[in-house]
């Protein structure tokens, strides 16, 4: 079996076990369906104290060796000293975790490092070809790439991100959107292929429901009794809402305002409500802006009636649930490469009104088939789009909902994707 070593941006830590869990899906996908050994090193600034310099967690117990390390993120209070420093601590991390996981292999090298999220990781994966002739692949997902936000991208940095994607293997990024942008400011790879990101279609399906501890309930964790119990409560609660005349929307990110436009979404379902008194907005994630969005609702008058609710960061089981019982999803973003939550209310049954921005058009094909898309910060027609599906003006089939997001994202088909990836290069 190949020997795949990951080396990601983003990955959950201690500091924020959600943090780039959509790289941790692909890489769960990869290990169980695309016939890799696979192994992930990730190193990262410590957002808290720590004894030392460095401090390591290294997991060597489950079907995927993860080894995390923390390094200071004010290593002698000096910003001039800072910074090379904490570039020498992450590559003193990667060298210590890459001797680790040799000793792990049996004192064998990776067969293929894969790199997710540019640019330290890229580098440090070319560095390694050089040392030792192992080819690299790239997996993109950041938004840095899009129109909306290259304007951010330094002159160095483009240079070096150029250098990396010319000399790595493959390209691979989350949406066909996402790689012509990339392509757009020069990064590109005569081996550029597109894979979805995974949707757990176990999890996130039209009958998730949860327990009162926000245990996700079907047949593999409770009984056919309790289950059967919990959905007719369910059901029941939607007669109710149906009876008031009740639509829930949900709006699930992290709390970024500049990029997901969350105040816009606030707006906008505050001028809905004369209409629709009975709308209601179920807001999920965490984030810096997260106290200023309160106050703003506030400030609109949207919390005091129970027209808008802060559910804060949720478990996934949660998420599902919300999204099994929302009218629809609400995605008002500036920007997105993919969108993952798109894609879990889809498979939910959930359909979708979201912004006609980076890779998520081709995602909606043929048009208004899976939900409306409008053009980002147009708040008029957020407000149209929303009153169509409040007014069940359109209507969309839940099961084909269901069904385009399996075949789309289920780990088995974007695992084994992967794995036909990794042949295909290493062939070459």
């Amino acid at each position: 079996m190949l020997r795949v070593l990951h080396l990601p941006k983003w990955y959950p830590h201690r500091y924020d076990d959600q943090d780039g869990d959509f790289v941790a899906r692909h890489v769960a996908a990869i290990a169980t369906h695309g016939g890799a050994d696979s192994a992930v090193l990730f190193a990262t600034v410590a957002r808290g104290p720590l004894p030392g310099l460095i401090e390591a967690e290294e997991d060597f117990t489950g079907p995927v060796p993860t080894l995390r390390y923390y390094y200071r993120a004010t290593p002698t209070g000096l910003p001039l000293l800072d910074k090379p420093l904490k570039l020498l601590l992450y590559c003193w991390c990667l060298g210590r975790g890459y001797r680790r996981l040799r000793q792990l292999w049996g004192g064998q090298p990776p067969d293929l490092v894969h790199v997710h999220v540019l640019l330290r990781t890229g580098l440090a994966a070319w560095a390694l070809r050089a040392w030792r002739g192992i080819p690299f692949i790239v997996t993109e997902h950041w938004t840095l790439y899009l129109p909306e936000r290259a304007g951010g991208i330094s002159s160095l940095r483009n240079w070096l991100t150029r250098a990396v994607v010319r000399r790595a293997a493959a390209l691979h990024t989350v949406s066909t959107g996402l790689g012509r942008a990339m392509a757009a400011l020069g990064f590109v790879n005569p081996r550029s292929v597109v894979i979805a990101n995974v949707v757990d279609t176990d999890l996130f399906r039209p009958d998730a429901v949860t327990d009162e501890k926000g245990q996700l309930l079907n047949e593999t964790v409770a009984t056919a009794a309790t289950a059967a119990a919990a959905a007719a409560e369910a059901t029941e609660a939607e007669v109710e809402t149906a009876a008031a005349g009740v639509s829930t929307l949900l709006h699930v990110s992290a709390f970024h305002d500049g990029v997901k436009n969350i105040s816009g979404v606030l707006r906008v379902v505050a001028r809905l409500r004369a209409t629709w008194p009975g709308l209601r907005l179920r807001i999920a994630g965490y984030g810096p802006d997260e106290q200023a969005l309160h106050a703003y609702a506030a400030e609109l008058g949207l919390l005091a009636g129970g027209t808008v609710t802060f559910l804060g960061k949720l478990p996934h089981t949660a998420v599902a649930a919300e999204m099994a019982r929302a009218t629809a999803l609400v995605s008002f973003s500036r920007a997105e490469t993919f969108g993952c939550v798109l894609l879990e209310a889809r498979a939910c049954g959930c359909p979708v009104v979201a912004t006609r921005t980076g890779g998520v058009p081709e995602l909606f094909e043929p048009a208004e088939a899976f939900g409306l898309l409008i053009a980002p910060d147009d708040e008029a027609a957020l407000e149209a789009a929303l009153t169509r599906v409040v007014a069940k003006a359109v209507v969309f089939d839940p099961a084909r909902l269901r069904a385009d997001a399996a075949a789309r994202c289920a780990p088995a088909a974007v695992g084994a994707a992967f794995g036909e990836l990794y042949r295909a290069v290493l062939a070459s």
